[in-house]
C-alpha cells in the first residue's frame, strides 16, 4: 500500500481498491454515477468496484465510447439527474476517466465544452467542480492524476480541455484491475505511457521535477522491462505495477506539456469512421516526431535514450520502432486506415493543437505533412 499526493490524493497498489468505500463517505457520496464502458463490464473490473461500493448503491453508465464525445457526455448528465446521484466515479481507460472528468464540468458548468478549450483559452472559465474518484484498469494515459480531459467535441475538434479543476479528487490506481488487460491493449496503453513521458521531458518548459519523473516513468517501462513483461504474461503483478506508475508519472510529468506526437495522434483520432486508438496512433508517431526534433535536443535524446535503455550512441527512434514490432503494433498509419486524403484535414487540426506549442522544434504546415506522409 501506498498513500500518494503530489495533485491529488492516489491510493496506490494491489488490493487498493477496498478503499473505495471509505473514500465515498469521506466525501459524501452516497449514490455515484459510475462512468465505464461496455468492454469493462463484460470483462469484470466493473464487478469487483461495485462490491467494494461499501453503503453507496451506484448508477452505472456504460456508454462511453472510444473516444469521448460531447453527446455521450450529454448522455451520462441525462442519467446522473434521472438516477438522483451526487457525485461521479469514473472506471476503465481514458476514455471512461476523461468522460467523467467533462461531466464533472458539465454538472456546474454551461454548454457547449468548447468554449474550455484550452487553444481557445477557456481555461480561466472552468472554475470548482464536485468529487470525483478515478479508477483506471489500464496503464496508459494517466488521466486519473493530469489537468486535463480529451472530448471529441460538437464542432467535429478533438478539443484539449485542461484545468486544475479538473484532477481527480481521488484516484485508486490498483494495479490488479489491470491483470486481465488483453496483450494487445496493454501494449497500446503501454505506448501511450511511454510517448507522455518522452514527450514531456523534450518539452522546452523549465521544470527538472517533472523531467525526473519523466525518466523515472520511461525507465521503468523500457529499461526495466515492465512493458514487454506485461505483454508477455499478463498475470506479471510486478510488471502491471510498474507499468501503472509509469502511466502515472507520465501525466505527472506532462504538466510541461506534450509534443507533435500528440498533435498528429490526436489529428488522426478525430476521424470518427476510423476510431482509431490514441495508444497505438502515438506508437505509430513516435519514431518520426524524434527523428524531426533530435538534432533540436540532441542532449534531451542522450538522457532518454539511457533511460530506455538503449546502448550510448544508438538511435532511439530505431528502438522505438523495434519495440512497436516485439510487441505487435502497426508500423504506419496506412495500417490503421489512415489516407492520403486525410492528410490535409489533419495537418489543419495538428497545427491548431495545443501540444504543438511545447514540441521542442517550431512546426509548419509542410513539416506536419512531411511526417504524415512518411508515416504512411
Amino acid at each position: 500500500m501506498a498513500l500518494i499526493q503530489f495533485v491529488n490524493k492516489v491510493w496506490f497498489g494491489s488490493g487498493e481498491l477496498k478503499r473505495l468505500a471509505t473514500e465515498l463517505k469521506r466525501l459524501g457520496i452516497a449514490r455515484p454515477l459510475i462512468c465505464t464502458d461496455t468492454g469493462i463490464r463484460a470483462a469484470g473490473p466493473l464487478d469487483g468496484v461495485l462490491a467494494a461500493l461499501g453503503d453507496a448503491e451506484g448508477a452505472v453508465f456504460d456508454g462511453t465510447p472510444p473516444n469521448p464525445t460531447e453527446p455521450s457526455v450529454e448522455a451520462a448528465l441525462r442519467m446522473y439527474a434521472t438516477e438522483g446521484c451526487d457525485g461521479l466515479v469514473a472506471v476503465g481507460g481514458g476514455s471512461s476517466i476523461d468522460l467523467a472528468k467533462a461531466v464533472n464540468l458539465r454538472l456546474s458548468h454551461p454548454a457547449p465544452l468548447a468554449q474550455y478549450e484550452t487553444a481557445a483559452k477557456g481555461q480561466g472559465k472552468i472554475g470548482e467542480v464536485g468529487p470525483l474518484i478515478a479508477i483506471p484498469t489500464t496503464a496508459g494515459t494517466g488521466t486519473e492524476v493530469s489537468v486535463g480531459t480529451m472530448i471529441l467535441t460538437h464542432d467535429g475538434r478533438k478539443s484539449t480541455i485542461a484545468s486544475p479543476n479538473l484532477i481527480p479528487t481521488v484516484a485508486i490506481c490498483d494495479p490488479d484491475l489491470t491483470l486481465g488487460l488483453p496483450g494487445g491493449l496493454t501494449a497500446a496503453t503501454g505506448m501511450d505511457a511511454v510517448t507522455h513521458c518522452i514527450e514531456a521531458v523534450l518539452s522546452p518548459l523549465y521544470n527538472p521535477v517533472a523531467d525526473a519523473i519523466g525518466l523515472d516513468g520511461l525507465a521503468r517501462a523500457l529499461k526495466g522491462g515492465a512493458l514487454e513483461r506485461a505483454v508477455a504474461d499478463g498475470s506479471d503483478a510486478a510488471a502491471r505495477s510498474d507499468m501503472m506508475m509509469a502511466a502515472m508519472q507520465g501525466a505527472l510529468a506532462f504538466t510541461k506539456g506534450l509534443g507533435a506526437v500528440h498533435s498528429m495522434s490526436h489529428a488522426a483520432g478525430r476521424v470518427e469512421r476510423l476510431k482509431l486508438h490514441h495508444g497505438t496512433l502515438n506508437a505509430v508517431i513516435l519514431p518520426g516526431v524524434l527523428r524531426f526534433n533530435a538534432p533540436h535536443v540532441p542532449d534531451r535524446m542522450d538522457r532518454l535514450a539511457e533511460a530506455a535503455g538503449v546502448a550510448t550512441g544508438g538511435d532511439l527512434p530505431e528502438a522505438i520502432e523495434a519495440l512497436n514490432a516485439r510487441l505487435g503494433l502497426p508500423a504506419s498509419l496506412a495500417e490503421l486506415g489512415v489516407t492520403p486524403d486525410l492528410i490535409d484535414e489533419m495537418v489543419a487540426h495538428a497545427l491548431k493543437d495545443v501540444s504543438t506549442f511545447t514540441n521542442p522544434a517550431k512546426m509548419t504546415g509542410e513539416d506536419f505533412r512531411t511526417l504524415f506522409l512518411d508515416l504512411l
